[in-house]
């Protein structure tokens, strides 16, 4: 048994030493070494002999590199292109084909050329930067080989902040000179004509809503109805009343004010630019009873009124700092109600001399952004505070603590706009930043006004651009005009019931925000200011 189980051992052992054959293995002949030669007698080669060497040597590296190639030649006309190639040029065919058929590459050069489009150059002619001072070139006392100059601080007197206001205008009338024309250059006489139209015609009746949306539908724009009317970001814009033709008022950041003709021949392609304040221009309205007057009112504390037909622009109002918004609390537009960032309403009688106030009310302690008087019971007017709207009789307020006659809840975030509707004062529009418009049913002054219609609407704008603020057509008592973040960029109309009649579109003329909107009060208009001072003109 022994025996047996060594030679049994001895079979296993012979085995486990007996290679094992292997797959062969492909290599390159460069990796292999060959059988070294050793010369007898070591004499140098010539060059001659090395570079014929090295020629043999590189044709005998490409002709083993192709041996063991591992792409086999092929006969079937493609160059000798391996089936990988071919696969992949095949794709890429495919893919061509795949973009082809669904017009991307059309629709790529269609986005460069809308990013390529210049905004409308008519209007104010952009002012050209000054030319740079060459300095001269600035070296360190180091390099100089100078000592350095002893520091001193300042004295603690110079080191005070200084806390007063921002600068305004003189007080008292300004003189209606354009800025953007020659020094001395009279106002166009075709203003004054077309101020003074007789606009005291009867209120048409208000349209069924197919007619309505067939006259939204044939309201156009197109380039000869955009420009830029004031330098800086639009913060008001209104129509004149007049109807043989579309004069509009916009109002800027930085205290300016613009007028611009659609059909006039002066100042810049239509348009002259004033500066009566030196702050944003938050609202202005042309007067009902007398249309050759615009009242404009400033943050700068200054409310003035542009007489077209006295050429100055006279003070109405005045306080230190922070007016915010006004309305019109009278038929004949002598009174105004003006309300402040302080949370105060204040009366304003123009026909009192001075520029002081009759008596000044404190509402809400945080702040106050928009006023309303109702259009009928002009004793009510509306304010927007902080998170409610509460609507005031003139002749119940108190100095403090005045108890509002009806007040409208519903908002979580700030309001920025609250308007009566134009013709019955039925219904209350408010804007609010928690993105929603809502529409509040004001027919009886009940202590809370019931909420009729809630629109969500996307209100973020961002610091750089105006709020949006949803405003009445004048025309139509239950449909107003709102502009929209949505992309592409449009301005949308709403029934009071939250249909939506009509959204002006216009990727070729318009591709901006159009933060602030109005209707004109008896044609077929529509206006649109954005953050750049220009104004967009949708009419028939």
């Amino acid at each position: 048994m022994s025996t047996k189980a060594a030679k049994c051992e001895a079979v296993v052992k012979l085995h486990l030493l007996e290679p094992v054959p292997l797959a062969e293995v492909r290599r390159s002949s460069r990796t292999v070494l060959g059988p070294k030669r050793f010369n007898s007698s070591p004499t140098e080669e010539t060059p001659k002999n090395k570079k014929r060497k090295k020629t043999q040597v590189d044709a005998q590296i490409k002709e083993e590199d192709a041996e063991s190639s591992d792409v086999e030649p092929t006969s079937n006309g493609h160059g000798g292109l391996s089936a990988y190639e071919l696969e992949r040029l095949e794709n890429i065919r495919q893919n061509q084909a795949f973009l082809s058929s669904i017009n991307l590459l059309q629709a790529t050069e269609e986005i460069k050329e809308l990013a390529r489009q210049k905004p409308s150059q008519r209007g104010l002619v952009r002012s050209q930067a000054p030319a740079k001072e060459m300095m001269p070139t600035r070296k360190s006392l180091r390099l100089q080989h100078k000592d350095a100059e002893p520091l001193t601080l300042p004295p603690e007197q110079s080191l005070a902040v200084n806390s007063t206001p921002a600068i305004k205008k003189c007080a008292g009338p300004l003189p209606m000179d354009p800025v953007n024309m020659e020094e001395g250059g009279k106002l166009p006489s075709q203003l004054l004509q077309l101020c003074s139209e007789d606009t005291r015609e009867e209120r048409k009746e208000a349209q069924d809503l197919k007619e309505y949306q067939s006259n939204l539908k044939n309201m156009r724009i197109t380039e000869d109805k955009v420009a830029k009317v004031v330098k800086d970001r639009i913060l008001s814009a209104t129509f004149h009343p007049c109807n043989s033709s579309l004069l509009m008022a916009a109002g800027d950041k930085w205290g300016r004010v613009g007028l611009w003709n659609l059909d006039g021949g002066w100042g810049d392609d239509g348009v002259l630019l004033f500066h009566p304040h030196t702050r944003s221009v938050g609202c202005l309205a042309f007067s009902r009873a007398q249309p050759t007057q615009l009242l404009t009112l400033s943050y700068d504390g200054s409310l003035r009124c542009m007489d077209v037909e006295k050429t100055v622009f006279d003070d109405v109002y005045d306080i230190e700092d922070g007016l915010k918004t006004f309305d019109f609390m009278s038929h004949d537009c002598s009174t105004l109600v003006v309300g402040n960032w302080f949370g105060e309403v204040a009366i304003v009688d123009r026909r009192t001399p001075g520029n002081s106030h009759e008596s000044i009310h404190s509402l809400d302690p945080k702040t106050l952004r928009c006023v309303s008087v109702h259009p009928s019971q002009r004793q009510y007017f509306a304010v927007a505070e902080s998170k409610v709207v509460s609507i005031y009789d003139s002749r119940c307020l108190k100095k403090t603590n005045s108890q509002p006659v009806s007040q409208l809840h519903g908002h979580s975030l700030s309001i920025f706009g609250a308007y009566f509707s134009p013709c019955t004062g039925n219904r209350l529009l408010t804007s609010c930043m928690d993105n929603c418009i809502r529409v509040y049913d004001t027919s009886a002054m009940t202590t809370q006004s019931p909420l009729l219609t809630k629109i969500s609407h996307h209100m973020q704008t961002g610091r750089w651009l105006s709020k949006l603020s949803a405003v009445w057509d004048p025309k139509q008592e239950d449909c107003f005009v709102v502009g929209s973040m949505t992309k592409p960029r449009r301005v949308q109309v709403f029934h009071e019931s939250g249909q939506l009649q009509h959204s002006f579109m216009d990727e070729e003329k318009f591709n901006t925000v159009l933060s602030i909107t109005a209707f004109h009060p008896t044609r077929n208009a529509l206006l649109g200011g954005n953050a750049s001072g220009r104004l967009h003109v949708f009419s028939d």
